[in-house]
């Protein structure tokens, strides 16, 4: 099958991962793939083996570039392409109308955020064919906008075996030394975007509470800062400070491969005030890490409480350093939580299910199999 895939993103997160390894994925199962991506994309760089004549760079300015759709819809003809499949809310009405002049290609989206869609939408993209949602708090948001037959939901996947067949106590003897942290502090770590949505503010006020009865523990932040001003690392920083608690934080703007991070970690804490879906939780949980989170709707389409997981109530630093604290006055929960979550990481959120199942979405919309 000549499958489109459109990202028009300038940055690189876990719906770009996502994007990177569904096009991967695909390529490997004998499917072609063509890309229409932002020039200079990050994404590129993650697939540097990528054909250069399946790739149109090209700006997407807005919902209503009416000049990109043309682009795309000649790109579509040019190439045969029978499946469009559009992952960021930018691009959607691009894609549809793209759709719409080259009407051999089926519309297909993936939604990755719980952000209802605008009401002119449920007009606008009438053609399309599929909606992915990757999890069912997406599903259920979804179902404001289309009919329910045009949504499937297909949680996202990653190669666990990539996390699993590590050693882990030589990955984390190496990042600690590396990073001058000591090998008996317990460490805390979180990764993500650092704005407020994703509560590294509620990670630091938490570890100002956790640092007070546990003096010796570590903490580390991952996450690339993408505000305008790019202001939001230099106040979190600015607040670690006031707390005293400079030389217990670890910075990194951005880690690629996570296994070393989190082999070093004993607990990943995901402190986000919404999250759809949570790949960084999925990899932690693959890592064999245990997790304490907020319960978001992604956590606990992820986590089992008290079981895979730990989940605490949103916005609540003190409830979340709660947890924190019981889990490390025992050390036996938290082998047993970073156990239970590798088992069901692996049982349940492979790459090969995620493919898979987009396959078959694929077939729907191309009429070979029944809807």
């Amino acid at each position: 099958m000549r499958i489109l895939q459109i990202n028009s993103t300038k940055n690189f997160g876990g719906d770009d991962r996502h994007f990177a390894d569904l096009t991967s994925g695909l390529t490997k199962r004998g499917h072609e793939l063509f890309l229409a991506v932002a020039p200079d994309s990050p994404i590129l760089e993650k697939m540097p083996e990528f054909p250069e004549e399946n790739i149109l760079q090209m700006k997407i300015k807005n919902a209503l570039d009416v000049l990109a759709a043309r682009k795309l819809a000649k790109f579509i003809k040019q190439n045969k392409i029978e499946i469009v499949h559009a992952h960021t809310g930018k691009d959607y009405l691009p894609a549809s109308l793209a759709a719409r002049f080259a009407p051999q290609a089926k519309l297909v989206l993936t939604r990755h955020v719980l952000f209802p869609l605008k009401n002119v939408q449920k007009f606008a993209l009438k053609n399309v064919s599929k909606v992915i949602a990757v999890s069912s708090a997406v599903e259920a948001n979804l179902q404001k906008t289309f009919p329910k037959e045009k949504i499937v939901t297909i949680p996202n996947g990653i190669d666990v075996q990539n996390w699993v067949n590590v050693d882990r106590t030589r990955l984390r003897e190496e990042f600690r030394f590396e990073n001058n942290i000591s090998f008996d502090a317990s460490v805390l770590g979180t990764v993500g975007e650092l704005k407020h949505l994703k509560g590294p503010q509620d990670f630091i006020l938490a570890a100002q509470i956790i640092a007070k009865k546990f003096p010796e523990t570590h903490f580390i932040i991952v996450g690339k800062d993408h505000s305008f001003d790019r202001s939001c690392r230099r106040e979190l920083k600015r607040l670690v400070k006031v707390f005293d608690l400079d030389k217990q934080f670890t910075w990194f703007d951005w880690i690629e491969d996570t296994k070393p991070l989190l082999s070093a970690l004993d607990i990943f804490i995901s402190p986000s005030h919404s999250e759809s879906f949570g790949l960084a939780i999925l990899e932690a949980m693959a890592s064999g890490c245990a997790v304490v989170s907020t319960e978001t709707e992604g956590a606990k389409e992820l986590l089992e409480n008290e079981k895979s997981g730990i989940l605490t109530p949103v916005k609540n630093p003190v409830k979340l350093a709660e947890a924190i604290g019981k889990l490390l006055e025992d050390k036996g929960k938290i082998k047993e939580l970073g156990e239970n979550a590798q088992k069901h990481a692996k049982e349940n959120f492979g790459l090969d299910r995620m493919i898979s199942e987009t396959e078959k979405v694929y077939d729907w919309s191309a009429g070979n199999l029944p809807a």
